[in-house]
């Protein structure tokens, strides 16, 4: 293979059998040289080479995720299932973060979550402060907050349900960055419900109408905020998901999901409402408000460019772009919901 071979950050993480979120941590610790070419970052064959051959020397190290108190459907994916306590069991973490998280090199900064804003805001950032390179990682809430607990990430975008307390994203966020300083700001407020197919054939209005016999569902992956707000929901309606035809079939995105709908691959599935605006074929019915928030760890050395995204996000600039988007309430974007 020709030594000017370069590999994406998809291929490297296929290669090493890790998740992508890993590749940038490697990227960010400088421990795997990196290149862009336009938006992409890419690695040469000779400096992945080098890196498996220290990693032979040394000895792969890596700290394990603590015991999760959270549901077994709420698991990462990159996580084997396991049997776990309920959610509202106490959550067993280290007293402080694995010591690699305390570190960070270089002006790189990893932005996880699947929402377009926060391309927008990646773009906004490297325009405002040119010495940071925003690195974007599309996994879901809930594994976010575990690659941030791992170091793996540095700004988390999150959209949980608590269905006891209805409170969104605060009581995951407790329970999972234990022992870490962090702040979390507001983005955006949004819809989400149920994608059916047009007309509404199967007369699906509430949450309580997923136990019609014979439905067909699409689900999210787990760890993603839609999959949590379902879980959360047959929990609180009483509904086993064993009930759910489909219940066990994933896609990974809310288009997935509303184009499966649409092409009658399913009855209903979960998702935002700006989804349903792009797919032809599929009304959306309107169930909740979630709030989408960002967390960040505090950090001295963060603190440069964490006091520039909240700068953004309060600037007219970023509205003004999230604004066209439909479906999106900005009132409070920007707003400082909790801080430790």
């Amino acid at each position: 293979m020709s030594e000017n071979t370069s590999y994406t950050t998809e291929e490297i993480a296929r290669l090493l059998k890790i998740s992508k979120l890993k590749v940038y941590d490697l990227i960010k610790k400088g421990e795997l040289p990196s290149y862009r070419v336009g938006k992409q970052m890419r690695v040469d064959l000779s400096d992945l080479e080098r890196y498996k051959q220290n990693s032979r020397s040394s000895g792969a190290y890596s700290h394990p995720l603590p015991e999760s108190g959270f549901p077994e459907a709420y698991q990462p994916q990159t996580q084997q299932p396991q049997q776990t306590a309920p959610f509202a069991a106490p959550y067993q973490a280290f007293a402080s973060p694995p010591p690699h998280s305390l570190k960070h090199s270089g002006l790189n900064v990893v932005i996880t979550g699947q929402d377009m804003s926060l391309d927008i805001l990646a773009t906004h950032l490297e325009r405002t402060l040119p010495s940071t390179r925003p690195l974007r990682s599309y996994a879901g809430s809930l594994d976010s907050l575990i690659a941030m607990y791992q170091g793996e990430s540095d700004i988390v975008s999150t959209h949980l349900l608590d269905g006891d307390s209805g409170e969104y994203n605060l009581p995951y966020i407790r329970k999972l960055l234990v022992g870490f300083s962090y702040i979390v700001v507001h983005l955006l407020t949004r819809s989400a419900g149920f994608y059916v197919q047009k007309g509404n054939p199967k007369g699906i209005r509430s949450w309580s109408d997923l136990r019609q016999h014979g439905l067909t569902l699409i689900n999210r992956e787990r760890g993603s905020g839609a999959r949590v707000l379902l879980d959360e929901q047959l929990r609180l309606h009483d509904i086993p998901s064993s009930r759910l035809n489909g219940y066990s079939n994933e896609e990974n995105s809310h288009l997935a999901v509303a184009g499966l709908v649409a092409r009658g691959g399913a009855d209903v599935g979960i998702g935002i409402e700006k989804a349903a605006r792009i797919v032809d074929g599929i009304d959306f019915i309107p169930l909740i408000r979630e709030r989408y928030d960002l967390v960040m760890i505090k950090k001295p050395e963060n603190e440069p460019w964490i006091s520039t995204v909240i700068d953004i996000l309060r600037s007219e600039a970023f509205r003004s772009e999230l604004s066209s988007i439909h479906s999106y309430d900005l009132s409070e974007t920007g707003n400082i919901i909790y801080e430790t």
